[in-house]
């Protein structure tokens, strides 16, 4: 059986951030998001893997390289546009070579994996298995209709959902996918969908396995959902001080500070996660954050965010929270008169000021 992990989506809904950064490549708890689903596949025993790539190849060659960092060959696949999960599919049969295969979208997160999900495909061989979880708002999603506990209808995006099922993003497939794929036309969204496809097999008479997950799913292509993510992650870490704590400081709870941290005078409330080489010093660290290797936070207070590498946040009169801090950010504040609030901002950004 054989992996394919999509990364060739541009990330809008994450911008500015994804201007200079790959979406799959944003960490969550200090990790990029696309590592968790390689070590999914790898911990289902999936050893090749093909990774779909686009505009942000080259920064996901020279994080990812051949894969064999997790014990898997990874092939990238190069995808000209993104024009759809099928589309991907459709581009990739050459890698797949008519071998049972899993598709992981790279900017979903499941925590209970997908080893269960594959053990059950291999034995039971449906020519499609589907992960469905329940949504507030399936309109967002490709949504699945069930009957008698078989598939019978996929739609994708639909503005009156029949189902609050939703298409998580992982997929399991045969071989008979490929026909599928060169059957169906674009959408309106002039996209191959994925869930054409699959009811292209499904009016084809053959098999369509749904499993609702039961346990939480994370498609992180929100700010919303990337501190979710970061919150639900973190709050399954355990203990382990490696970096330096003054004897002035206090850590409570669950913490990770890694190697080369420094902690002064602070306190780091967890759960929180505090990569090699940061500095807090004279601050709070608050629950269901993440600083990022190098990064400083220094007289002031954090709490709920992401911060990532390199960035500096210092001498703010209030707390940030609820954020996403990019790449070598400065965040301060400046000791002039009359108070002025002075900005250099990209496209798309957005400050939230509170009185």
């Amino acid at each position: 059986m054989k992996g394919l992990i999509l990364s060739g989506g541009k990330g809008t809904r994450l911008r500015p951030l994804t201007y200079t950064s790959a979406k799959q490549l944003v960490p969550v708890a200090n990790k990029p998001v696309l590592f968790y689903g390689i070590e999914a596949l790898a911990a289902a025993g999936i050893r090749e893997i093909g990774i779909v790539v686009g505009d942000t190849q080259a920064e996901i060659r020279a994080a990812v390289g051949d894969g064999s960092a997790w014990g898997v060959t990874v092939t990238y696949i190069e995808q000209d546009a993104p024009r759809g999960l099928a589309h991907a599919v459709l581009i990739s049969e050459r890698f797949i070579d008519g071998e049972p295969f899993v598709m992981y979208l790279g900017d979903n997160l499941l925590n209970k994996g997908i080893t269960r999900f594959t053990e059950e495909f291999m034995r039971e061989r449906p020519a499609a298995q589907i992960l469905l979880a329940h949504v507030p708002d399936p309109q967002m999603f490709g949504v699945a209709e069930l009957s008698d506990g078989r598939v019978v209808r996929l739609i994708e995006k639909p503005k009156e959902p029949k189902s609050d099922l939703a298409l998580v993003g992982v997929y399991m497939f045969s071989a008979a996918v490929f026909e599928s794929v060169k059957r169906i036309k674009p959408s309106f969204r002039d996209e191959l969908e994925i869930t054409d496809a699959i009811q292209d097999l499904i009016d084809r008479g053959l098999e369509v396995r749904p499993h609702i997950v039961d346990g939480w799913w994370k498609d992180t292509g929100k700010l919303e959902d990337m501190l979710e993510a970061n919150r639900l992650i973190l709050d399954t870490i355990e203990r382990d001080i490696q970096g330096c704590v003054d004897a002035e400081s206090r850590v409570e709870g669950k913490v990770i500070i890694q190697k080369g941290a420094v902690v002064e005078r602070s306190v780091v409330r967890g759960p929180v996660i505090i990569g090699a080489g940061a500095r807090i010093v004279h601050a709070y660290v608050g629950p269901f954050t993440s600083i990022a290797t190098g990064a400083e936070i220094r007289d002031s207070e954090i709490e709920h965010s992401i911060v990532l590498e390199g960035s500096v946040i210092s001498d703010l009169a209030n707390r940030v929270e609820d954020s996403l801090i990019g790449k070598n950010v400065r965040i301060y504040r400046l000791p002039v008169k009359p108070s002025a609030y002075r900005f250099m901002l990209g496209d798309n950004s957005e400050v939230g000021i509170r009185w």
